[in-house]
């Protein structure tokens, strides 16, 4: 399947799966009103093809003891990318990483226990990654999910 190929079937799955990612192939045809066997292959084919890349939860941060988030931007030497990204990826409270074009190269989004182990995450760790050039912090007031 290539990128834009999907039809009207495929993409009310998506949309099925994108809000209850744990909903059952059963619950799924029945939604988009196809057989149980077409729903499963059509998931199938959608997984295979990397439409459908992982199945996951959404945790609410702050039920989560994570009382703390911001959008952390980076601006890095161009050369340290790479080894950047793994190094970032070690970091537990790192949990979105996006290389972005504009004022700055990449934004992270960082949760913390509080606003401490915020500051801890970003002075100790983060501005002191060999590449990184500076830092902005945007800190998140109020979470909404949207899907």
């Amino acid at each position: 399947m290539r990128c834009g190929q999907l039809d009207e079937v495929d993409r009310a799955i998506v949309a099925e799966l994108t809000r209850d990612g744990r909903m059952s192939v059963t619950a799924v045809a029945e939604s988009v009103h196809i057989s149980r066997a077409h729903a499963y292959s059509r998931i199938a084919r959608l997984t295979e093809s990397g439409v459908l890349s992982k199945f996951t939860v959404l945790v609410d941060p702050i039920k989560a003891g994570l009382r703390s988030s911001a959008y952390v931007t980076l601006k890095v030497q161009q050369h340290a990318w790479r080894e950047l990204r793994e190094k970032l990826r070690e970091i537990p409270e790192v949990h979105h990483i996006a290389l972005v074009g504009g004022d700055f190269d990449v934004i992270l989004l960082v949760r913390a226990v509080d606003n401490i182990d915020l500051r801890r995450v970003i002075f100790d760790q983060l501005q002191s990654m060999p590449g990184v050039i500076d830092t902005q912090t945007f800190l998140v007031f109020e979470d909404l999910d949207v899907r």
